[in-house]
C-alpha cells in the first residue's frame, strides 16, 4: 500500500467528502429516506457529523448552517424543492 502521511490523508478525506457532497446535492431525487434505509446514514446525518467535527475544534456551527453546507441551500428550500 502507498504511504500517505496525515496531511495527504486528510487532503484524500476532504476531496473525498466534497465530491460526496456534490453528488448529493445533484441526485435531488434521492430521498433521505432512501439514503437511510439503504445507506444508514442520509443529508443530515452529514450535516450533523460536520457540525459535530466542527465543535470538536472549538468551532460553534449552528444545525442550519452545517445543513446549508450539505444541502447548498437553506434546508426548508430544499425541502420544499425536492422533498417528496
Amino acid at each position: 500500500m502507498t504511504e500517505i502521511d496525515n496531511t495527504m490523508r486528510t487532503e484524500l478525506e476532504a476531496a473525498a467528502f466534497r465530491s460526496l457532497v456534490a453528488h448529493l446535492r445533484e441526485r435531488t431525487d434521492v430521498q433521505n429516506i432512501d439514503l437511510m434505509n439503504l445507506a444508514g446514514f442520509c443529508r443530515n446525518c452529514l450535516s450533523r457529523w460536520y457540525r459535530e467535527a466542527a465543535e470538536a475544534r472549538g468551532v460553534a456551527l449552528p444545525d442550519p448552517d452545517a445543513r446549508e453546507i450539505v444541502y447548498g441551500m437553506p434546508y426548508k428550500e430544499w425541502q420544499a424543492l425536492h422533498q417528496k
